[in-house]
């Protein structure tokens, strides 16, 4: 080979090169990436004009007990009823008991007033490469996508489970993250036991129910529902299962107190396994209590 030659195809080789990284680029933070779509859909949800309501102890009484005592140990008197947050998550994930974990991390926004939304953006990585997840639950549809390389389908669920089973991750947020917005929230009480409240949610034609779980000290210590399915490896066929979040550690940001770490679990028949582990490394919570 003559020099002109080689020179040649290192040339093409490096304009190949640049063209791969540039698609490989242009798939990833693009206007049609899902970093992008979840910027827009962000972008998108209308803010509420109305002043915000101050929770009082008034507000609790038509609480059951449980609820009313958690949302106090939440810091929920004297600040305003959340109508929206903001979340910087990471963690780890996988898709069933024998399969490798993959570590994340993620972005997370859900409005409860005046629109009903939830907006997840994930970056895990499997086997050294990326998957890109987008989670998105508007007006009651819920879509989830996922692609490897930024590029390749690997994920596509979407329908009347997928559906249910994100009304029941919302509620599950709510509970979680913004407990002062179960003031208002369509939800219906019925005190189980000491320890329980059973929980009724409904959001744009979709009902699901859930049991929540407190300790000793008033802290919800789990939330347990039968109204979620999971999702094959592909998304296109669910399978219904007890899902569960059992809640490791709550902890004081900003003047409040906030979850900082959890899990999900599946109850398979199989056997109960964890799924994802979840650290919080931020949340901004809106409106914001006059004390911030």
């Amino acid at each position: 080979m003559t020099g002109h030659a080689a020179s040649r195809l290192v040339l093409a080789g490096s304009a190949a090169l640049l063209l791969v990284a540039g698609v490989y680029g242009w798939r990833r933070y693009g206007p049609r990436s899902h970093a992008s779509r979840f910027r827009r859909a962000v972008a998108d949800l209308p803010t509420s004009s109305d002043p915000a309501h101050i929770v009082t102890e008034d507000d609790l009484a038509a609480l059951p007990p449980q609820v009313a005592t958690y949302l106090r140990r939440m810091g929920a008197v004297g600040s305003p009823v959340a109508e929206e947050f903001r979340a910087r998550l990471r963690g780890r994930i996988r898709s069933g008991p024998d399969q490798p974990w993959m570590p994340f991390v993620a972005e997370q926004v859900n409005s409860y007033q005046p629109t009903v939304a939830r907006l997840f953006h994930m970056h895990a990585t499997m086997k050294g490469l990326p998957v890109d997840v987008l989670h998105q639950l508007i007006d009651g549809r819920a879509t989830m996508r996922g692609l490897a390389l930024f590029m390749v389908p690997v994920v596509d669920a979407a329908g009347p489970q997928m559906d249910q089973a994100e009304t029941v991750t919302l509620f599950n947020d709510l509970c979680l993250f913004v407990p002062s917005a179960l003031l208002t929230a369509p939800v219906q009480w019925e005190p189980v036991d000491e320890h329980t409240v059973r929980a009724t949610y409904s959001n744009a034609g979709h009902t699901i129910t859930a049991l929540l779980i407190f300790d000793e000290a008033g802290d919800l210590v789990d939330f347990v529902s039968d109204d979620r399915s999971m999702a094959s490896g592909d998304g296109r066929t669910f399978i219904p299962m007890r899902w569960s979040t059992p809640v490791g550690e709550f902890t004081q940001r900003s003047g409040r107190r906030q979850l900082l770490q959890g899990e999900a679990r599946w109850h398979a028949p199989g056997g109960d396994f964890s799924y994802i582990e979840m650290y919080v490394d931020g949340l901004e919570i809106q409106p914001v209590s006059s004390s911030e």
